[in-house]
């Protein structure tokens, strides 16, 4: 069954653009209502400074695909909890959002790296029991971070296998799919 701060793991032949391989982390969940999602491993290829003009920093932050959905809206999610107010918790040690103004101050100080946050494109978006029919079918695994600061490390394919290799050998035939088959 999901909840607020699984992570769904995309099952290796799901070839639909924005999901092919992805992680997701399901931000704000309940089975009476909608449920979003964020894709953690998709990066864009842009960078922070491309979107927000007020970012000088040197340590420019990659931007991510968080989805199909408003794409044109930047979230973030961190681990920063209460040092960006009005933050909103998704589970133990990993927030999404607050006071925008803050994150900017904290990157242009070289407060912050991106071990700490992570910002978003766009998010994935489900109706009321569409998810869990998703799961049903078996499009999606269930697992968890491994810890608060796994969620925010890596990118791409290697984080999708990174997390199909712990969920054990139930999932390990996953392994053997490559997310371009034309490579195999």
């Amino acid at each position: 069954m999901p909840f607020q701060g699984a992570l769904l793991i995309a099952e290796p032949f799901l070839r639909e653009e924005y999901f092919c391989h992805a992680v997701i982390c399901l931000v704000e969940y309940s089975p009476q209502s909608n449920t979003m999602g964020i894709v953690m491993n998709k990066p864009t290829k842009y960078v922070l400074s491309d979107i927000i003009p007020d970012i000088y920093s040197h340590n420019d932050f990659t931007v991510y695909c968080g989805g199909p959905l408003s794409c044109d809206r930047l979230y973030f999610i961190h681990t920063l909890g209460n040092v960006i107010p009005n933050s909103q918790k998704i589970t133990d040690g990993v927030y999404i959002g607050g006071d925008f103004n803050t994150v900017i101050e904290l990157i242009n100080q070289h407060n912050v790296s991106s071990s700490q946050i992570r910002f978003f494109l766009g998010y994935s978006g489900w109706d009321k029991g569409q998810l869990e029919n998703e799961i049903k079918h078996h499009v999606w695994a269930i697992t968890s971070p491994h810890s608060k600061n796994d969620i925010l490390d890596g990118e791409n394919d290697k984080y999708w296998h990174r997390y199909v290799k712990s969920m054990g050998d139930e999932y390990k035939g996953w392994q053997y799919h490559p997310e371009n088959p034309q490579l195999n």
